[in-house]
């Protein structure tokens, strides 16, 4: 590990330098005029294989927020705010039909931005109904005698109705469940949905990128280059995507099994580049996740750390803010 750290740090730089020559070249963000913006984002849910790797119950009770993910939401929040920063949650509409929700309007009162994550954790893209969620896959009495995007549309309304009962908040941004390549690029369908159900913007693009189970400098450098194709666009329609900036610890720990260390190696890489190069970094977490691999906030840390110290190079922000500050 220390040998691979050592040569990630000699070509940090010069990698740094042909990703952002790259940009210009292709009239990217690198020349943009203005700080790099660092959001950091919990989509709100429980996460399959966490705390344990056996849990998959999560699959079918994705709002069912236990103490621990609860908590760490909440410490992760303060120290964020302690930086002069807010946490952006995403929320799963089950999260509100628990008997307690004080803790989530604290944040919101805390100026701790919520927005919507759908009801039950939908697939929008989905075209079968046995592929919107395995919810409705064990139940579909549920949704039955409907099409895939009439249920869509309906979980993300409830999800809305929900957070402007409970939370007193009216989400203008949404959060696909699970990130895709292209984002909705291919699916004009749904940008005009979204668009008709009043969002201003949207986060469903999570870029490729390489991943294994133990990182190398190629890994490492795939990372940082995807940080390019991670810059809020407008679909042809005007709806503004804010993409997820990879990796995210589901990514990380799910899919590549790693260990934290190299987790928070990938994150220091890739703010680098983003406050390098004045761009968006959206990082992306699960608090049930996080919270599990990460106690101790190092990850949060890291981001703030790394945000003070760029100076007037970088913020901590949200995606609303982002959302503002891009050109119609």
């Amino acid at each position: 590990m220390l040998e691979l750290r050592k040569s990630i740090r000699m070509n940090r730089r010069s990698s740094l330098r042909a990703i952002a020559a790259g940009a210009l070249a292709a009239g990217g963000i690198a020349a943009a005029p203005r700080k790099a913006q660092i959001a950091i984002t919990f989509d709100l849910e429980m996460s399959r294989n966490f705390p344990k790797w056996e849990d998959t119950k999560w699959d079918y009770e994705k709002g069912k927020l236990d103490a621990a993910t609860k908590e760490y939401t909440v410490g992760a929040a303060r120290r964020i705010k302690e930086a002069g920063g807010v946490l952006h949650g995403f929320v799963v509409g089950q999260v509100l039909e628990q008997e307690n929700v004080e803790w989530l309007k604290k944040l919101v009162a805390d100026g701790h931005p919520m927005d919507n994550h759908s009801y039950d954790h939908v697939r929008v893209t989905a075209k079968l109904l046995e592929e919107v969620q395995f919810r409705f896959r064990r139940a579909p009495w549920l949704i039955s005698g409907k099409d895939p995007k009439e249920v869509i549309q309906e979980n993300i309304e409830l999800c809305s109705a929900a957070m402007s009962k409970r939370l007193g908040v009216k989400p203008t941004g949404f959060r696909t469940p699970g990130g895709f390549r292209y984002g909705l690029s291919e699916r004009p369908d749904l940008q005009d949905m979204f668009k008709q159900l009043g969002f201003k913007w949207i986060s469903s693009k999570y870029a490729r990128h390489l991943n294994g189970p133990k990182p190398d400098t190629k890994i490492y450098e795939s990372i940082v280059a995807a940080q390019r194709e991670s810059q809020p666009f407008r679909y042809s329609n005007g709806l503004l995507e804010i993409p997820m900036s990879p990796i995210s610890d589901i990514g990380a720990f799910r899919n590549g099994r790693w260990k934290l260390e190299w987790f928070l190696e990938a994150v220091h890489l890739s703010i680098e580049w983003a406050v390098a190069n004045r761009a968006v970094f959206d990082f992306l977490a699960h608090p049930s996740c996080l919270g599990v691999v990460d106690p101790e906030f190092k990850t949060i840390d890291l981001i703030c750390k790394m945000v003070r110290d760029a100076g007037n190079k970088a913020e901590l922000t949200d995606l609303h803010r982002i959302a503002a500050a891009t050109p119609q």
